[in-house]
């Protein structure tokens, strides 16, 4: 009986459960009675993982409409874009039981997906090589998940992709192998479109990194406008970089005077930090004031800017004054810095290379 008199009725397998837990009690551990912040984020990352592979549809028996499961699609791709791995290899990198792994590479066989190469260095070991008609069958999957996630890509406006995009690497460098450094990137001359990106990123960023106004944001807009209404190629220059296809920063360098250029807008998005992208960009300037006859280069800053600082003070630059200032909020430290460039040294005439008879008889 409740204490409000009412009558509890207990099934069976209740009972049974109730004895069970009095006979062989648990710890209490297993059975929290309140969730613990780390419970509920446990949740959270489970409720993560049931949302996200029902949306990339990796829950079917058969991925992509094929014959395949996930898993044999991911070890084709791994054989697809690897140069004769061993079981051993895949096991590891994949973390795939050894005995699951091996029934599959005999199905692989069997099917006339792969083949097996005693290793010239050690006779126990063979290397897999993907066959033909193992490319024939991956590649149809292949260029039908890259269209799914394209297709997802293209419900989401452009600010939206990079959201999730700079979402996924947080993931990945938080919970995997740290993402290689050398990642291929390059830089471009601007192009029409380009300036509008500068504005519209250096205005986005700085307001979300640093709380900076719509001022700052004008700022950009009026070098940018100068620079395309008095570009002059032979002194002045702008960079684009670019990183799978996205521009991922940018800098440019103005003439100030005959004898001093300014580098300015030195931007490297968030996702791509970390590449040397910032240093390349700067070394680039540097590169090109030099050969453009300029002696000095300067640049205006902020202190609050550690990691341009570090980049500017690393290339060789010197701080010359500092003031504060609230341009666009917040207070500020704005500096001016600058570098010395050295003489090029001219490259002398092939007729003066070689000393005249008169000058080697005397």
């Amino acid at each position: 009986m409740s204490r409000s008199g009412q009558p509890i009725y207990l099934t069976e397998a209740t009972s049974y459960l109730i004895l069970a837990r009095v006979r062989f009690p648990l710890p209490a551990s297993r059975f929290p009675l309140m969730p613990t912040p780390l419970d509920r984020r446990a949740a959270a990352v489970r409720h993560f993982n049931r949302f996200y592979t029902r949306r990339i549809g990796v829950l079917q028996e058969h991925l992509l409409d094929s014959p395949f499961s996930l898993t044999e699609v991911r070890l084709l791709y791994e054989l697809a874009h690897r140069d004769g791995p061993t079981a051993s290899e895949l096991a590891t990198d994949l973390g795939l039981d050894p005995g699951y792994l091996s029934r599959t590479l005999r199905r692989f066989e069997r099917r006339g997906l792969i083949t097996r190469a005693a290793s010239a260095s050690d006779g126990r070991r063979s290397h897999l090589n993907i066959t033909k008609r193992g490319r024939e069958a991956f590649a149809p999957l292949d260029a039908r998940s890259h269209d799914e996630v394209a297709g997802i890509l293209r419900g989401l406006t452009a600010s939206h992709q990079r959201r999730l995009l700079d979402a996924m690497h947080t993931i990945e460098a938080l919970l995997g192998q740290p993402a290689p450094r050398e990642a291929a990137y390059l830089l471009r001359p601007h192009q029409p479109g380009d300036m509008g990106w500068v504005v519209h990123r250096h205005g986005a960023l700085y307001a979300h990194e640093f709380g900076w106004d719509e001022r700052f944001e004008a700022l950009v807009a009026e070098v940018v406008a100068e620079f395309l209404q008095n570009y002059d190629a032979k002194r002045e220059r702008c960079w684009i970089a670019e990183k799978d296809g996205e521009i991922v920063g940018s800098v440019f360098l103005v003439r100030k005077t005959a004898t001093i250029a300014k580098l300015r807008l030195l931007l490297v998005e968030p996702s791509a930090r970390g590449l040397g992208i910032g240093k390349r960009l700067v070394d680039e300037c540097i590169r090109f004031a030099t050969q453009a006859g300029y002696r000095t280069m300067v640049l205006w800053t902020q202190k609050e800017l550690q990691a341009a600082r570090h980049i500017y003070a690393g290339a060789g630059f010197r701080l010359a004054k500092s003031e504060r200032h609230r341009m666009f909020g917040p207070e500020l430290t704005a500096e001016t810095w600058e570098l010395r460039l050295p003489r090029l040294t001219p490259t002398p005439r092939r007729n003066q290379l070689r000393p005249s008879s008169r000058s080697a008889s005397s």
